[in-house]
């Protein structure tokens, strides 16, 4: 097989590392790739949608893979179905669902999927007016795609109005901001489940714990992912019951009734707290670093959960009884401003996965291209296991003003009653 993979990312790396371990797949290409992707395949210099389709078309592409969400929302499935290519992921209507969070919260309040309280604004003051009105926080989302950093929960008046101004006025994600999304603040903790669907299914891998804050003890500003754990040490069987309830199959009943049926993966965002969980978003693709820590534990060859996907067929999904973390080291300055182009070390020296996501390889040396640089990737028989193994090699690299943080997988112990 020959297999496109769009996307430049820590997650396009692992799919390509999970690809390179299948022998029928001969020839792996990415678009644009990175420093990692390099080594297991070759990246392309191709990047619009017409030009992804003119490549597969005359590279014979047996697969397109999609990791990244503009792409999707952009309607590149559309498009290669049109060229009668085979590709994994949704639609553009489909993937509105991640691509514009007011028609988000819309499907999710009107097919009775359990989420959040929350109103869509497209008027500045009538958004200014509506948080004078509430008490705090208050989660004040950019409606549109901002790379996970265009959500804002607001401790005061002071912040939420400044949140506003910043989405809708200064328009610091662009047209992202045009529209905000508020709603009520929940209080527990965070969990992602990934699903694949064949187009009348779903089909979750393991429950991942994602690490958003930049911060240790989850403070700061939102990111695209710290670091992961998987499976979620918190997310229990009681959750995953209330989980399919009133979450995932609703979700599933939804899709078939608004026509938006699709076969590729589906992410749900979703927090715990003591009413049971709560859907807050949708991705409309693999997780980004979730994808870091699932395909090393899946025993399934990614190929074949796809192939059954497309086929109609009801995938099985098996996963390894073993724990992984993955831990991102990150350029300085971000979440926001960040330098480019500096030497990455210690590369060579690290004997577990690791997944150079923005970074080049140029001369011999490995320079850095963006905020998310580096990902390494433990696994072991316990939590402790594979968070020594990925902290013991994330500490061989180093670059200029490069960070991470300490607490990635940590398990703190349940207080015990008195």
């Amino acid at each position: 097989m020959r297999v496109l993979v769009v996307g430049n990312g820590g997650r396009e790396a692992a799919i390509g590392w999970k690809l390179k371990q299948d022998p029928r797949v001969t020839k792996i290409f990415f678009s644009k790739g990175n420093a990692s992707t390099e080594e297991y395949g070759e990246n392309i210099f191709e990047e619009s949608i017409p030009e992804l389709v003119e490549f597969a078309t005359r590279e014979h592409i047996d697969l397109t893979i999609v990791g990244p969400e503009a792409p999707l929302v952009e309607g590149i499935v559309d498009e290669f179905k049109v060229a009668g290519l085979n590709i994994f992921g949704p639609g553009a209507r489909a993937a509105s669902l991640e691509g514009s969070k007011a028609f988000s919260k819309r499907f999710m309040l009107e097919n009775g999927i359990k989420t959040a309280k929350a109103k869509v604004f497209e008027v500045y003051q009538d958004a200014i007016d509506y948080v004078k009105e509430h008490s705090f926080p208050l989660v004040v989302k950019a409606s549109g795609l901002a790379g996970g950093k265009g959500v804002v929960i607001c401790e005061d008046l002071e912040q939420a109005e400044a949140t506003i101004h910043d989405f809708m006025i200064r328009r610091i994600y662009g047209d992202s901001g045009i529209q905000v999304v508020i709603e009520e603040y929940l209080q527990g903790f965070e969990a992602s489940i990934i699903c694949f669907s064949n187009g009348e299914e779903l089909f979750p891998c393991i429950p991942v714990k994602d690490y958003k804050k930049v911060g240790e003890g989850d403070t700061g500003l939102n990111t695209g992912g710290m670091g992961t754990v998987a499976p979620s040490p918190e997310f229990n069987g009681m959750h995953y019951a209330d989980f399919e309830r009133n979450i995932m199959f609703p979700t599933v009943k939804a899709l078939k009734k608004e026509g938006l049926g699709f076969k590729g993966f589906i992410f749900f965002g979703l927090m715990v707290t003591n009413q049971g969980c709560y859907l807050l978003e949708y991705n409309m693709r693999l997780g980004d670093p979730e994808t870091q820590v699932l395909l090393p534990l899946m025993e399934n060859k990614l190929i074949d959960v796809i192939n059954d996907c497309l086929g109609g067929k009801a995938p099985e999904l098996k996963f390894k009884e073993q724990k992984a973390v993955c831990v991102v080291m990150v350029s300085g300055g971000y979440p926001r401003n960040i330098e480019k182009g500096i030497e990455i070390a210690g590369v060579e020296k690290l004997d577990t996965l690791c997944l150079l996501a923005g970074a080049r390889k140029s001369g011999g040396k490995y320079l850095t291209t963006g905020g998310r640089v580096v990902n390494v990737i433990g696994t072991g028989d316990s939590y402790e296991d594979a968070r020594k193994v990925a902290y013991d090699n994330i500490k061989k690299i180093s670059f200029d003003y490069g960070f991470y943080r300490h607490d990635i997988g940590q398990i703190v112990p349940p207080k015990t009653k008195k």
